[in-house]
């Protein structure tokens, strides 16, 4: 263990910003198992890519955009909004880092779907390229809606942090 991620360390539990390269490393990973299962299994069974999931990742998509302006609107206390519960803005991040690692898994999926359909000069492939093409958009709009959501649930920087003590802790009724 290096000397930040001693036992006795607080921050060693503290939830991160989601990384990119995770999100990078799920979706190539998804890409390649979606470019095996649709080239060995295709002409098997041959049915149409239903357009469900893809309607369910784009309004994911807006509920995660529509959340994201919401939150930043009451974190920062604009007039006419309500102060936001932390224990909300908890459940968004929760809810954000989760579908943005979904988001990207998808998305990785129906790239490998859409690259292999594009290689095919078949009628029944030709046919499933507005899905699977629509579907890669839907979870690529669902990876940015996430990161949106999880960026927004962050607090804003105070003016007065350069002069507070590192133990130094602020509440709503002022310092602990």
């Amino acid at each position: 263990m290096t000397q930040a991620q001693s036992p006795r360390d607080p921050d060693r539990f503290r939830m991160g910003p989601t990384r990119i390269s995770t999100l990078v490393v799920a979706g190539l990973a998804a890409a390649a198992v979606a470019w095996l299962l649709i080239s060995s299994f295709y002409y098997d069974v041959a049915p149409n890519l239903p357009w469900l999931p893809v309607i369910t990742l784009a309004t994911l998509a807006v509920l995660e955009g529509y959340a994201a302006v919401n939150t930043r609107n009451r974190i920062e206390r604009r007039p006419g909004r309500d102060p936001v519960n932390p224990l909300l803005v908890a459940r968004f991040v929760v809810l954000a880092k989760a579908s943005a690692l979904a988001g990207a898994i998808f998305a990785g999926f129906y790239a490998g779907i859409t690259g292999w359909l594009f290689i095919e000069r078949t009628n029944a492939a030709v046919g499933d390229r507005p899905a699977a093409g629509a579907g890669l958009l839907a979870s690529l709009a669902l990876v940015a809606g996430a990161l949106w959501l999880e960026r927004s649930c962050r607090v804003p920087e105070q003016e007065d942090d350069e002069d507070r003590e590192p133990g130094d802790r602020e509440t709503p009724r002022g310092r602990l």
